[in-house]
């Protein structure tokens, strides 16, 4: 509608540009996801297949938008990092949150069935979406640290309060039991009166998951004689492992590049 007399309302789009030069991190996050686990009855403290889900999720987030460098996810919630230098849809916020949640959203539902065949989709999943701009490498680091240490935190409490609650205390008794309690003391109550060492727990569970893109070796196609051909791709892979300490960042450099 060139030249259209209707045309002047494009005059109260804002721009919602983000800062250039700056790490783009946009988490995803389930809105109700209380509610809606405990309608599709989710395991608790951790359900592995809804987890699972979520990463498949995260993966195909990274299939779809190249720009995303890596995503960290806990629970009901994903990060996705875009690099510094990325222009994607011109670094526009709503248009890089509203695809990414909807993908993101999408995949969660096309893929609940595969993940959880004897549950069905009872209510409707849903994700909220931010973008945050993190100036420093040092900044990005540290809300990747803040993310995976929320996510001992979380599961540490949650698994002591859920073995309290099957144990049969209610939920009011479990919540106080654990009241001002620190590691150690949670650590040892687990193995104690539960007998179960938190360090042995799935690492999955501890440290959440990391997806980045990996070499490997795929089949492409068939040779007359039946016989594979393999090429290397840079796939999506999902790692249980710690973001915190500078091992992983040296072995993965190229996430930090510019």
């Amino acid at each position: 509608m060139a030249n259209s007399k209707y045309e002047y309302v494009k005059q109260y789009e804002l721009d919602d540009s983000l800062l250039p030069g700056c790490w783009i991190v946009v988490r995803i996050d389930g809105k109700g996801f209380t509610k809606f686990s405990e309608l599709h009855g989710f395991e608790k403290p951790n359900d592995k297949r809804a987890l699972d889900l979520m990463d498949e999720c995260a993966k195909e987030v990274l299939n779809e938008f190249p720009d995303v460098r890596l995503a960290y996810g806990e629970s009901d919630e994903y990060s996705f990092v875009l690099g510094r230098s990325t222009d994607m849809y011109g670094r526009r916020a709503s248009k890089i949150v509203s695809l990414l949640v909807s993908c993101f959203t999408a995949n969660y539902v096309a893929k609940w069935a595969a993940f959880l065949p004897d549950t069905p989709l009872r209510s409707t999943p849903m994700f909220d979406g931010r973008a945050v701009c993190y100036p420093l490498d040092s900044n990005l680091r540290d809300y990747l640290s803040w993310r995976q240490a929320d996510t001992h935190i979380n599961n540490q409490y949650n698994t002591c309060f859920w073995a309290l609650v099957k144990s049969g205390k209610t939920p009011t008794e479990a919540q106080a039991t654990l009241r001002g309690t620190q590691t150690a003391q949670k650590n040892e109550l687990l193995f104690n009166e539960f007998g179960i060492n938190y360090a042995h727990l799935p690492e999955q569970f501890k440290k959440g998951s990391v997806v980045i893109r990996r070499k490997t070796m795929v089949e492409v196609k068939q040779r007359a004689d039946g016989t594979p051909v393999l090429r290397e791709r840079n796939l999506p892979t999902v790692l249980h492992t710690d973001i915190i300490r500078e091992e992983f960042w040296q072995e993965y450099p190229h996430l930090m590049a510019p």
